[in-house]
């Protein structure tokens, strides 16, 4: 399963039924991890790859962050389980921290993510797309192509964000976002149909979004009205805003 001109640094650990394209390069301190396919002439380093992955041809992961206060610190990239990698994606390792992509992903091809970003399970990277470092995506998020996302940066579970766009604020969770500086649209509300969760809960959702930015009263006050809110949804975005650092992005037109 591993093809004769692959080179496999002495260190690696390859475990069972793991096949192994030609001319790829595992590097030190890497481990693929059992059902992984990874096609021919792919460079992966410094990694730690789940079960059941597909890796396609020259992509780049484990290499050295693109950061200059980068000083050699011994961190890696993990992948976790079922998640595809796409052609000529490259995935940087950390410089204070590992680099963490979650299970059932899909980075589509020349997608860049950065060192020290963690993105959550089942969330969809388009082409093109460029995460820079220490950002995080949680679950279920779906970012379009040829999108930019500024370091430090936190986008919420099941957000939309549309092709070409530019986020630099913080987007909350469950909502749909687009344009060069992304503002809010609406809800992802056919994300969060085929996510399964309940009409009511939809409903408890879209009565927070108006209220936080469809009402005449300031974004503190609607915080404090939803913080007794009973939806563990409403709770998600209330939380998310008290804990953004960089201020979130809002509808362009309120």
């Amino acid at each position: 399963m591993i093809h004769k001109t692959a080179v496999i640094d002495k260190n690696a650990i390859i475990e069972e039924n793991v096949e192994i394209g030609p001319y790829t390069v595992i590097g030190q301190d890497t481990i693929i991890r059992t059902g992984t396919r990874i096609y021919g002439q792919s460079f992966i380093e410094y990694a730690d790859i789940g079960s059941n992955c597909n890796i396609f041809s020259f992509s780049s992961i484990g290499g050295y962050p693109q950061d200059l206060k980068y000083c050699g610190e011994k961190t890696k990239v993990i992948v976790g389980d079922n998640t595809i990698i796409r052609e000529c994606v490259t995935l940087n390792r950390g410089t204070i921290g590992n680099t963490v992509i979650g299970k059932s992903c899909m980075l589509m091809s020349c997608a860049h993510i950065g060192h020290d970003c963690v993105i959550g399970d089942e969330v969809i990277i388009g082409y093109s797309t460029g995460i820079a470092g220490h950002v995080k995506i949680d679950d279920h998020a779906f970012l379009s192509a040829g999108i930019g996302v500024h370091q430090f940066c936190k986008i919420g579970k099941f957000v939309m964000i549309g092709a070409g766009s530019m986020a630099t604020m913080d987007i909350i969770p469950y909502v749909t976002a687009y344009g060069d500086r992304v503002s809010l649209a609406g809800l992802n509300v056919v994300g969060l149909r085929r996510g399964r969760i309940e009409f009511y809960d939809i409903e408890n959702i879209k009565k927070a979004y108006r209220t936080l930015f469809m009402s005449k009263i300031t974004l503190e006050g609607a915080i404090t009205q939803l913080e007794n809110s009973q939806s563990s949804y409403v709770k998600d975005i209330v939380n998310f805003i008290k804990n953004s650092k960089r201020g979130i992005a809002r509808p362009r037109n309120r």
